[in-house]
């Protein structure tokens, strides 16, 4: 396998790079010397990143959920800047759903985006990496997706599809000579979060994330997961007897 992504910096697509994680990682990439593809739906939004490194980000909008967009976008990226080294799907939403107020309308833009909008990515880079036996692939799904939480049935379920679907690529693209990495972050401050009207235990500064996701991408583990006690909390909860579970999370249904 090669190691060109992790080693030294190459040519990098970041997918909502618009705002948040994808925004702050764009910034952070770019200032160690990678050439960074940034995409998002708003054109402003990727500007506004790429006048704030000049030569080093290049904008290229894009909304996902539309398959053949995605693959223009990807082929495009390769033809100006050179072959994409990394790519980073980082593009989501997230709407809080509840059984009182069941709007499948909201489930709907979530698997649109959040799934469908991934595969589409997957999809655009997937061939040509193992055509080249060489190239790395990160997803953002979600610690929401280790278990089902009240508020999150929607959002979660999202992520918990990442989550299976990059354990079942993993060792498919790994035997074709492509790393894939999973990136589960827990409550981190961004535009998303800041809508929220909840607790977010452990919630950590975008920088603090980048941190965690910079490093992780360095190596070779599989799962990159932050902060510690957010993963260690979560994962406790979905390993627990049924009964103890729901016992925690009815704590947690809004009346």
């Amino acid at each position: 396998m090669t190691d060109q992504s992790t080693r030294s910096p190459g040519i990098a697509w970041i997918t909502g790079a618009g705002t948040g994680i994808g925004r702050a990682l764009a910034h952070r990439m770019a200032k160690e010397g990678w050439t960074i593809a940034i995409s998002a739906r708003t054109r402003s939004d990727l500007d506004g990143l790429a006048a704030e490194v000049p030569g080093k980000v290049h904008p290229y909008p894009l909304d996902v959920t539309d398959a053949d967009a995605v693959n223009q976008t990807a082929n495009i990226i390769a033809a100006e800047l050179g072959t994409i080294d990394l790519a980073i799907f980082n593009a989501g939403t997230y709407h809080r759903t509840s059984a009182t107020n069941f709007d499948v309308s909201k489930f709907a833009s979530m698997v649109e985006l959040n799934i469908m909008g991934t595969l589409h990515c997957l999809s655009s880079v997937i061939p040509t990496m193992i055509a080249r036996r060489g190239g790395h692939i990160a997803v953002v799904a979600s610690v929401s997706g280790y278990v089902g939480l009240p508020g999150a049935s929607g959002y979660g379920a999202t992520k918990a599809a990442l989550i299976n679907l990059c354990e079942s690529l993993k060792p498919e693209l790994e035997a074709e000579g492509v790393q894939l990495q999973l990136i589960n972050p827990g409550f981190v401050k961004t535009p998303l979060t800041d809508k929220n009207d909840f607790p977010m235990p452990f919630l950590i500064e975008v920088d603090d994330a980048i941190e965690h996701i910079v490093t992780g991408l360095q190596s070779t583990r599989f799962e990159i997961a932050f902060p510690w006690q957010m993963t260690l909390a979560i994962k406790s909860l979905r390993n627990v007897p049924h009964w103890l579970k729901f016992a925690v999370t009815r704590r947690m249904v809004r009346r």
